[in-house]
């Protein structure tokens, strides 16, 4: 007979029991994270999820996320986890199909937000198509962790093979999605202690799954590349691509969009937006030939409206990435150096 320990309540904390295994730890997916993840291969309660056979080849990614505050102007932990590996296995000419959730909570996190967190990841899997299909839960004791990490991992099928930074060439142009920099500014306003006002900075938070799938249609086999600037910001992958390669890159400084609330909080505290993260956006390199029609399809999507050219790639400066102000002068971007936003996803 199993013993009715009623349900939880949202006033409740987290304590070292609901991570022992034992009937604590299954209340707590029984009445949270299975009724939110809903699934066949979640419901068969094995030590991982066994998946249905999958034709052509599979992109993999594993990220873990640390933010703080749990809870930010157009998001929280839990949709962040989603967006982030879904956008990861996008990135990669894939169709993210399945993830894996995994939590380590500290001793004391109320119930609430932990309920608020999982529905949030169950809601976003929802509206991008994909299962979480396995995970794992851990309390650590009080001071032990920072309130909630959570790991997620995704698998998802390759529709649009070839795209890395072997296949770039010179000339090729540059385009990204919208405005940079818009989650970092979110958390870091969110966290309170700047004494700034938030109320216009919202975290870009998104999946980009659609987007992908927009635009690698719309290149033709044109499209060299994709990559969501996340931390270091626009910058730094920028100087991922041109590495130890052949060419260099030359930005246009008046064409790289900016959110007026986040270039006026980082002109406040002394950060270049381009080095801060992004969360829904998409870099894409593309044959010149193909640009056009694949600005058109950013700007057809939900999360693309913004979307511009923003440079090209170029035989000078191999290895370099170069930013042309507004005056003429060129500006070296190098990667971002030191921890300018821990903790930012």
């Amino acid at each position: 007979m199993r013993f009715n320990m009623g349900s939880l309540s949202d006033n409740q904390l987290i304590t070292l029991d609901f991570g022992s295994g034992g009937t604590k730890t299954s209340q707590l997916i029984d009445e949270i994270i299975r009724p939110a993840f809903d699934n066949p291969e979640l419901d068969a309660m094995c030590d991982g999820a066994v998946l249905p056979e999958m034709p052509g080849r599979l992109a993999f990614s594993t990220d873990s996320f640390v933010v703080d505050p749990l809870e930010f102007p157009g998001g929280n932990i839990g949709k962040l986890a989603v967006c982030g590996t879904v956008n990861d296995v996008s990135m990669c000419g894939a169709e993210p199909l399945y993830l894996s959730f995994s939590l380590i909570i500290e001793e004391g996190l109320p119930i609430r937000v932990l309920r608020n967190v999982v529905n949030s990841a169950a809601e976003e899997a929802r509206k991008t198509g994909v299962k979480i299909v396995t995970g794992d839960t851990k309390v650590v004791g009080h001071g032990k962790a920072d309130k909630l990490y959570i790991n997620t991992a995704g698998v998802g099928r390759i529709i649009y093979p070839g795209l890395g930074p072997d296949a770039i060439k010179p000339g090729d142009s540059i385009l990204i999605s919208g405005t940079c920099g818009d989650h970092a500014a979110a958390v870091m306003l969110a966290r309170g202690d700047l004494g700034l006002s938030s109320d216009s900075v919202q975290s870009d938070c998104a999946p980009l799954n659609e987007m992908m799938k927009a635009v690698c249609s719309a290149g033709c086999g044109e499209v060299r590349i994709l990559r969501d600037p996340t931390r270091g910001g626009v910058a730094t992958t920028l100087n991922e691509f041109c590495e130890n390669r052949d060419f260099g890159i030359l930005l246009e400084h008046d064409s790289v969009p900016v959110d007026p609330g986040v270039k006026s909080a980082c002109n406040m505290l002394g950060l270049d937006p381009l080095y801060c993260a992004c969360e829904g956006k998409m870099l894409c390199i593309v044959s010149p030939d193909k640009e056009q029609e694949v600005l058109f399809a950013m700007r057809g999507t939900p999360y693309g409206k913004n979307a511009a050219v923003i440079g090209k790639c170029t035989s000078d400066h191999p290895g370099c990435v170069i930013m042309k102000t507004a005056l003429g002068a060129g500006r070296i971007l190098n990667k971002l150096s030191g921890a300018q936003l821990p903790r930012i996803c």
